[in-house]
């Protein structure tokens, strides 16, 4: 089973995030790794959403525009590590998911017009941290909810450490929060 490891953690190897994702990661065997900043996507401008069109079109799947797209639709379980930036995520994570989502390799439209997800995974874990407390304000996760459902993803896992940037927190016992949730997850 390939787990897709999806890992948004702008700060490199000082992300907490990151290191919460290396932690939950050790339990699998066959691990792939995006890293999303070395990608240095661009977001689709005209030229670039007319060319994935004509491919789309033409049905050249093979086309390198499509590897992000068709490496998310064949992962068995999608790990994704991001922190909380803004009310969501960094826009190279949602760059990312643009790059993803692809009609005709990570869902596709009916007959009757609905959008049915084609995706292979069974699940996704978000995994994040925050630098004070969310309170139900996690948009990010909320997306990618919506982007599970629309790929044909059944399940969405959340795991957080919040409240780490408060001044005379524990930050200790709120990363081992998070490590307490991680380990209930089968």
């Amino acid at each position: 089973m390939t787990t897709l490891f999806v890992n948004a953690c702008m700060r490199g190897e000082a992300s907490r995030t990151l290191a919460l994702c290396r932690e939950y990661l050790e339990r699998f065997d066959d691990v792939v790794e995006v890293d999303v900043a070395a990608l240095d996507l661009k977001p689709f401008d005209a030229d670039r959403v007319a060319y994935r069109t004509e491919k789309q079109r033409a049905g050249e799947w093979d086309d390198p525009i499509f590897s992000l797209s068709r490496q998310f639709a064949e992962a068995d379980d999608i790990v994704i590590g991001v922190p909380y930036w803004d009310l969501s995520f960094p826009a190279a994570f949602k760059t990312y998911l643009e790059h993803v989502s692809v009609c005709e390799l990570t869902f596709h439209y009916t007959e009757d017009a609905r959008c049915e997800g084609i995706c292979k995974a069974k699940r996704i874990t978000y995994i994040t941290t925050c630098g004070g407390f969310v309170e139900g304000a996690n948009f990010g996760y909320e997306y990618i909810v919506g982007i599970a459902k629309m790929f044909g993803i059944p399940e969405v896992r959340f795991v957080a450490a919040e409240g780490l940037d408060i001044v005379g927190i524990d930050v200790q016992e709120q990363m081992d929060k998070a490590r307490a949730q991680m380990a209930k997850l089968d």
